[in-house]
């Protein structure tokens, strides 16, 4: 069995191809970094190191790595001769993933099974982004090639940081992880993937996971960026942040039992779950890692906008929330492009103007307002 992964980063090699070599993959990675690539094509073999509570190291052995960007057509013939195809990129990548996956579907053998993907991505039903990008680029021959694929939404959650120096192609991760599958699309086949697990309506899982563990990593970011924290572990060993984050995953907590269903003391679990691992002293990521890209972060489906657009909707408090927006608007690093951009946008525009172009909310919507006097507000200080 082969599986073709995009991304060979710490996540690509410490998540996603971790569980597929333990499910007997060969793991062929593409990437365009082509340091990275000529160092994983060095090697024989990495470790991905767990630390924390419960740690092991698992040594990986059975890969290889393509540059994409210098040999698409070696990426092409084994993704057509793959069984499975995943990707850890970033979901404004997969575009360029597309034109592979296209590519590779004309040459596969219809008489094979159908190549399996999912797009292992931090954001919503991911997999159908991909599968839309490569319908479009095939054009009238996807009738042709739609049956030579099964796409598959998936929510994954583990937590690597920032690696340390020296480390080489080794990997260092939290011991915990999650990868939820949606069982439907392959029918009496799944794939072999040790640990992920199959459910029939993935929705649920996905916004547990980003309302819950995306909101929380970028509202401890802010909050802690704002308190002179360096890392994550220090902004929660702070009472006044860790009550402000604590206050924010309620808000999105009530939001999935209205619109989900799930169980409250269940939720409060899986809060408390997840702040403990923001805390491993053994994971120094920085408010400064998690907080960059805020653009991204405040856009209209995302982890503060995309649960306060829906809570608002119901009439639920969204105050923790739109607190959370306003310490990722006073976030700023002048190493990070989309941080950079962002005070511009304040300094540059109205209020209202910002509001739309950063959060994607319409005027009309009941949070629009509310986040127009959070900019306000940032927009004052800076003046």
């Amino acid at each position: 069995m082969k599986a073709v992964h995009f991304g060979a980063g710490n996540i690509g090699r410490g998540f996603v191809g971790l569980l597929l070599h333990e499910g007997g993959y060969e793991l062929v990675f593409s990437d365009v970094a082509a340091p990275l690539v000529d160092a994983i094509n060095a090697a024989s073999e990495y470790t991905v190191h767990e630390v924390g509570e419960d740690s092991r190291d698992t040594v990986v052995t059975g890969f290889r790595a393509i540059n994409s960007a210098t040999h698409p057509d070696e990426v092409i013939e084994e993704i057509a001769g793959a069984n499975v195809l995943t990707t850890a990129v970033g979901p404004t990548i997969l575009k360029f993933v597309a034109p592979h996956v296209v590519a590779a579907l004309a040459l596969r053998d219809p008489s094979s099974p159908p190549l399996q993907i999912m797009a292992c991505e931090n954001a919503i039903n991911a997999t159908d982004l991909l599968r839309d990008e490569v319908a479009a680029l095939a054009g009238d021959a996807w009738d042709a090639l739609a049956g030579r694929a099964v796409f598959a939404n998936t929510a994954v959650d583990r937590i690597v940081p920032a690696q340390p120096a020296g480390g080489g192609i080794d990997v260092t991760v939290e011991p915990f992880f999650e990868w939820a599958i949606e069982r439907h699309p392959f029918g009496d086949d799944p794939p072999t993937i040790p640990g992920a697990h199959f459910v029939d309506d993935l929705a649920p899982y996905i916004e547990r996971k980003l309302f819950t563990v995306n909101t929380g990593h970028a509202a401890t970011a802010y909050f802690g960026a704002a308190a002179g924290d360096e890392t994550i572990a220090d902004a929660l060993a702070d009472e006044a942040t860790a009550a402000r984050v604590a206050a924010t995953l309620e808000e999105t907590s009530a939001l999935l039992v209205a619109k989900h269903g799930l169980d409250p003391t269940e939720l409060a679990a899986y809060r408390a779950t997840i702040l403990r691992r923001f805390q491993n002293p053994a994971l120094p990521d920085t408010v400064w890692r998690v907080g960059r890209q805020p653009l991204r972060k405040l856009s209209r489906n995302e982890r503060f906008v995309g649960p306060a657009a829906e809570a608002a909707e119901r009439g639920l408090s969204v105050d923790s929330l739109l607190a959370a927006m306003g310490a990722a608007l006073a976030f700023e690093d002048a190493e990070d492009e989309q941080s950079v951009q962002l005070q511009q946008l304040l300094r540059e525009q109205d209020a209202a103007s910002v509001t739309a172009s950063v959060t994607g909310l319409d005027e009309s919507h009941p949070l629009f307002a509310r986040v127009e006097a959070v900019v306000a507000a940032r927009q004052a200080e800076l003046a």
